[in-house]
């Protein structure tokens, strides 16, 4: 009887001992996951800058601010589009790691593809200044935006389910809440799609956020307040 006790002791503290050491593991590739998405989301944001017209560019042969307006007036509406973009996308990010309590193999993955659609995004902006406007360069960047928004929905829906990896203070309704308001941001992309053939309207179309987001932010708030 005492060696089957102290067989099962034995058990327990090697299986505590194994939780405790997951639980470290998959805590340090949350934070290492946090910093890279922080270093790609930095320099993205950086490289969009850098796409602005430059008086030392050769090319800039403008007078006045009226005639640099009227010349480079569309490229700095897409460009500001794109800062705007990713801003938000980041700061959607810090909101969804912040939720978490740790990472493991399969959220690392879909963290990783999130930020293989930044760059694509930034690939996106990058032809969209460099070749002529057109319906398929504007299509291209609202396609892009919107993968980004979907990977991310789809890497908070691994860490909510069944609450896998969320901190123990995250409510049920507040992760509900949290993954209807984070549909804004690819919703609006979406909205943006059937107005690439007219340009002006589909720069128009991602002013609409603002709009987008208080409708889903609202929904939220309805789930948050049913759970009360």
């Amino acid at each position: 009887m005492s060696v089957g006790s102290d067989a099962d002791r034995s058990m327990l503290q090697t299986m505590e001992i194994g939780s405790q050491a997951d639980l470290r593991r998959g805590r340090s590739q949350l934070r290492r996951l946090e910093t890279l998405t922080d270093v790609v989301y930095g320099i993205a944001i950086w490289r969009v800058f850098m796409l602005f017209p430059r008086p030392d560019d050769p090319a800039w042969n403008w007078h006045s601010w009226r005639e640099f307006l009227v010349s480079e007036g569309m490229t700095i509406v897409l460009i500001a589009i794109a800062v705007a973009v990713l801003i938000i996308y980041w700061l959607q990010s810090n909101t969804l790691f912040g939720l978490a309590d740790r990472a493991d193999g399969k959220f690392a993955v879909r963290a990783i593809v999130q930020l293989f659609f930044v760059l694509l995004f930034l690939f996106s902006i990058r032809v969209g200044t460099e070749l002529p406007a057109s319906a398929w360069t504007r299509g291209f960047e609202s396609v892009a935006a919107l993968l980004l928004g979907l990977s991310s929905t789809w890497m908070w829906t691994y860490a909510a389910e069944r609450r896998r990896l969320l901190h123990a203070d995250v409510t049920d309704a507040e992760a509900r809440a949290v993954g209807k308001r984070i549909r804004a941001e690819p919703a609006t992309a979406m909205f943006t799609l059937p107005f690439v053939f007219t340009p002006i309207l589909w720069e128009l179309a991602w002013f609409s956020y603002p709009a987008v987001r208080r409708f889903f932010r609202q929904q939220a708030r309805r789930i948050a307040g049913n759970s009360e």
